[in-house]
């Protein structure tokens, strides 16, 4: 794509004190530094308004030199909600394109009508649960709408009424007092030592022996993740001890049973994306992230918390669910913080289940990749949890089913353009299903009285399966390069064929499999 400029005075904004803005240039990187000049030049293909400032946030140089940087914006120093750009640049440093949602540019009177007290009084009047503490309210620019507008982010924290811990953000209409959008920031899943696991079997864990004697479920070469026991409660835990390095008993009779699980979906988590998209640590910074069990009474949930970095995990009811500790809950989990360090897709709407979507595929991938007898790869997410699946070869009950969504009662199949109203544990189906048709083709699974026409929208069964290694990198790229946190469905079609074109070339098998998945569930 050729660019000409339409030069527009565009701040640049730097996270450091103390230092001149030269100064401050110079100590981004190289390929940021272009990548500011590309934003200057070019500022209205990313819809650029005179008072925005755009802050580097990651950038990505492929084999080829290709660049690809990720910036954060505000407006007159506002956070810019749904306002984050990825600049594509090739390897000589030209501009190629903009990744962005928004579709207007802004010139607002930062001037609120209604004052914080007001907004957070209207944000916990929307709250459904238990606070614990005063809520706070912070001026923002809200850009996920059709037009931009002022409002207040509030974040009230508490408890959910099935017992989640709740991490409220509510846009609340800056001049009308209305709530504009909201979602939670607890993500859940709708839900050399030995272990003996309740799922998956005796699995080797890597551990830490300690100098007072025994050994921590601590794993030095994974970035020193761990594992602690919440002994039922909501708050505090402490790490896992071992006097023989041998963890577990198979059954939720030993404590340490669930904490193997966990461990194991950690150590499995952490292997795939090194080995197979080569990402040390889920946020790419060689440091792990912990995980919590036995959390609460009778909680049947896990949930992933950016603000612990932390995976947490209910021991189920005990009659029909067991702990959810299983293996692509685990990978569900963690992948919410690998979208949070990337595309950071906004828990809400469209973007809402495209990030629920990717920790379905993620999580179903890593199951694949672990190749473990227990627990073999499929595409029914968290069916190792249900009691009544137990001893069964093929079981057909789970939470989710990405090759047939609907067969949860509330998943849609096809895209509708009211996607975006439903929960987002429903509305990731379409994207659970279109990857399902790129990596499988229109193949019903073992078990299930289906017929390949019942798998797609469009009457098109003669889909090219990729694979699944291929299918993951595709989508792996497409989250980590071209989507941004207010991706929609037809963005991320988008997202998936400029992967695809720059893994395969706009003319390979690849590409061409990715357009007609996304065809076959009615995106178009």
């Amino acid at each position: 794509m050729v660019f000409r400029k339409r030069q527009l005075v565009v701040s640049i904004a730097f996270a450091l004190s103390g230092i001149s803005a030269a100064s401050a240039q110079e100590a981004l990187s190289a390929p940021a530094r272009r990548a500011q000049t590309h934003l200057q030049n070019f500022s209205s293909y990313v819809q650029a308004s005179d008072g925005d400032q755009f802050i580097a946030r990651g950038t990505i140089v492929d084999a080829d030199g290709s660049e690809h940087v990720r910036f954060d914006r505000t407006y007159k120093g506002l956070r810019v909600i749904g306002g984050d750009v990825v600049v594509h640049s090739n390897a000589r440093g030209q501009a190629m394109r903009f990744s962005h949602t928004m579709t207007t540019r802004h010139q607002l009177d930062t001037h609120p009508t209604l004052d914080d007290t007001a907004a957070i009084a209207s944000a916990e009047s929307a709250f459904r649960g238990q606070r614990d503490a005063a809520s706070r309210a912070e001026q923002v620019i809200y850009a996920r709408g059709a037009r931009p507008a002022l409002a207040y982010e509030v974040i009230t924290t508490g408890t959910a009424p099935d017992g989640t811990p709740s991490v409220m953000h509510t846009f609340i209409d800056a001049h009308g007092g209305h709530v504009l959008d909201k979602w939670d920031e607890i993500e859940t899943a709708a839900t050399a030592g030995t272990g003996k696991s309740l799922f998956d079997g005796a699995v080797p864990l890597t551990t830490d022996s300690q100098t007072t004697g025994g050994y921590a479920l601590r794993d030095p070469s994974r970035g020193n993740h761990y594992t602690t026991n919440m002994k039922n409660r909501t708050s505090g835990g402490t790490t896992f001890t071992d006097a023989d390095n041998v963890w577990g008993s198979g059954t939720t009779a030993d404590t340490a049973t669930a904490a193997v699980d966990a461990t194991y979906g950690q150590n499995m988590t952490w292997d795939y994306y090194k080995n197979v998209h080569g990402r040390n640590g889920i946020a790419n910074d060689g440091r792990g992230a912990y995980s919590r069990v036995h959390y609460s009474r009778n909680y049947v949930n896990a949930f992933w918390s950016d603000s612990c970095f932390c995976m947490t995990y209910g021991d189920g009811d005990g009659t029909s669910y067991y702990p959810l500790v299983s293996l692509d809950v685990a990978g569900h989990e963690m992948t919410h913080g690998v979208t949070s360090r990337t595309a950071n897709l906004t828990y809400s709407g469209e973007s809402g289940g495209l990030n629920e979507a990717t920790s379905d595929i993620f999580g179903t991938l890593v199951e694949f990749y672990a190749g473990n007898a227990s627990d073999p790869g499929d595409y029914l997410i968290g069916e190792k949890i249900f009691v009544s699946n137990k001893g069964v070869a093929n079981p057909t009950k789970a939470l989710r089913y990405m090759f047939k969504p609907s067969l949860d009662g509330s998943s849609p199949d096809c895209y509708t353009s009211t996607i975006g109203s439903l929960d987002v544990h429903y509305s990731s189906g379409v994207a659970n299903h279109v990857f399902y048709l790129m990596a499988e083709g229109a193949v019903v699974p073992t078990g299930f009285n289906l017929t390949p026409s019942q798998l797609v929208c469009n009457g098109d069964t003669a889909l090219t399966a990729l694979g699944r290694d291929v299918a993951g990198k595709i989508w792996y790229r497409a989250l980590t390069v071209y989507m941004t946190s207010n991706t929609n469905y037809k963005g991320a079609r988008t997202a998936t064929l400029n992967a695809a074109a720059d893994l395969y070339g706009t003319s390979s098998a690849q590409y061409a499999a990715v357009g007609r998945a996304w065809s076959a569930v009615s995106v178009n």
